[in-house]
């Protein structure tokens, strides 16, 4: 499974497919990274196994000033919809990439560890080309100084990625909760087996959540809060937000029959 995640994102990444193939690949990438985790959760309950252990993964977030803000909070929230906290480290005005320190099941980080990348390619074009857009829109309507478009730019592509992240992270908790419902009481044959394997993953998955906030507390009992962010853009933010939810995702297709998908299979 790991290894054709890794083809699906190594696909999604070549420069020689367009936009939507991309998108399509990550989309499949993510859907089976979601289900496998979900499945090891309920078959560590099943065998009446110990919970997934508890990690750490340092994670370097490109971009100086408010670009590198934005984007150290869209991906926090992906990561917060996977069950994982963070804390960000170099999160100032100096010239120089940030880190965000990620705590959560090993699992959930390995997930995101190669997710993340594709997901983040996704969301840079998208505001790069909305951002490019808008002030090509708004040049329209009046006489804008250079200065004034470029602050514009910042403004919608900032606050187009915060919300881009925020619907992500959103839809993955969807998911991830039909998922759980999926395997709730309902599905049992008769033998009790079933129904107490769903609860058993259920109350797995939700011990992780407790286990992975501890954890964290232990490693940063003192944390500053991220300062709001002063300059902020409707139209980018209502943009952002909209296309985050229409992202090819993978998290709304069907499970393929005998484990093939219509994607693989075009491979």
């Amino acid at each position: 499974m790991v290894e054709r995640v890794r083809g699906l994102l190594r696909m999604a990444e070549d420069p020689s497919v367009t936009d939507a193939e991309s998108q399509a690949f990550t989309a499949k990438a993510a859907e089976l990274m979601t289900r496998h985790a979900i499945a090891e959760a309920e078959a560590r309950a099943e065998r009446g196994e110990e919970p997934d252990a508890i990690s750490r993964m340092d994670y370097t977030v490109a971009g100086v000033g408010g670009h590198g803000k934005a984007r150290v909070r869209a991906l926090a929230d992906i990561a917060a919809a996977y069950g994982c906290q963070s804390a960000v480290r170099g999160n100032n005005s100096e010239n120089t990439d940030r880190v965000i320190i990620l705590v959560g099941t090993v699992s959930a980080l390995d997930a995101l560890r190669m997710l993340m990348p594709s997901i983040s390619m996704q969301m840079e074009s998208s505001a790069k080309f909305m951002s490019s857009s808008h002030v090509a829109d708004i040049r329209e309507l009046r006489n804008y100084t250079r200065s004034e478009l470029e602050t514009e730019r910042k403004r919608y592509y900032r606050s187009f990625v915060r919300a881009y992240g925020r619907a992500v992270a959103e839809r993955i908790r969807e998911f991830r909760a039909r998922l759980q419902e999926m395997a709730a009481p309902g599905g049992s044959d008769g033998s009790g087996e079933s129904v107490d394997a769903a609860r058993g993953a259920e109350l797995v998955l939700l011990n992780d959540v407790n286990r992975v906030r501890e954890e964290f507390q232990k490693q940063f009992p003192q944390l500053r809060k991220h300062r709001p962010e002063r300059t902020h853009s409707a139209a980018g933010y209502r943009a952002g937000y909209r296309r985050g939810r229409q992202a090819e995702l993978g998290l709304d297709t069907p499970v393929s029959r005998g484990g093939t998908s219509t994607l693989a299979e075009g491979e």
